[in-house]
């Protein structure tokens, strides 16, 4: 059975990495306003290419498949709203994204390179030095890709576009990005002053809100996690 402690664990965690990482109030679609990649830059690319570009404070993910298409996991929050191929297939919009991060549904869907780009430059095949492993063949790479088509679950933790390719590139799904985000937070638990903010802050809790089970629990049970875990 799953541990309930671990699993809301695990969704702040998320919500928290959903906080530091995006700008929540951004909007518009990935096509607006956005440079083109040049066609001599694209014709580069080998099928089975990891293509990586920047981001709001992360980095984003896809497999060249040829022929301008890049495969990436997006979550998008129409994908538990309706089934229409005609609304979903459409470039998604920041709030779709960040809608569908929060409702953790996304897909592994194709995309043009300008498209999945979103106007940043990209990089092609940069995981393979920043994490010194052996890449599968590239041809394999986009049979993999290929075979993860369609629905999926979502985490910004556990199943992220970063995990997906991966997988894909490496066999072992893996995310750095996820990885540093817990190691700073577990700094941050370790960090005894976590202890005396929290608290303080349920002190101050009770004085505004009153003695109730919402205010007096937490205010007790969060700093005595905190200092355990420190």
């Amino acid at each position: 059975m799953r541990n309930p402690v671990l699993e809301a664990l695990s969704l702040l965690l998320e919500k928290l990495l959903l906080i530091s990482n995006f700008k929540l109030f951004s909007s518009g679609a990935p096509s607006e306003n956005k440079a083109r990649n040049s066609f001599s830059e694209i014709s580069t690319f080998l099928r089975g290419d990891v293509l990586e570009v920047s981001r709001t404070h992360l980095t984003h993910y896809g497999i060249y498949l040829g022929d301008n298409r890049v495969a990436h996991m997006m979550p998008d929050i129409l994908l538990a709203l309706t089934d229409d191929k005609r609304l979903t297939q459409k470039v998604v919009s920041n709030k779709r994204l960040i809608l569908g991060v929060i409702g953790r549904v996304a897909s592994v869907r194709v995309d043009t390179v300008e498209d999945f780009a979103y106007g940043a430059d990209i990089l092609v095949n940069h995981l393979d030095k920043s994490l010194k492993r052996q890449a599968l063949l590239n041809e394999e790479v986009a049979q993999r890709a290929e075979k993860l088509l369609g629905l999926t679950s979502y985490s910004l933790l556990w199943n992220n576009c970063e995990h997906f390719v991966t997988y894909c590139r490496f066999g072992t799904p893996i995310s750095p990005q996820a990885d540093k985000f817990c190691e700073n937070v577990k700094i941050i638990i370790r960090d005894q002053r976590s202890v005396l903010a929290s608290a303080i802050l349920g002190l101050v809790s009770i004085v505004c809100l009153g003695l109730a089970s919402y205010t007096t629990l937490p205010a007790i049970f969060i700093p005595f996690f905190l200092w355990m875990a420190g």
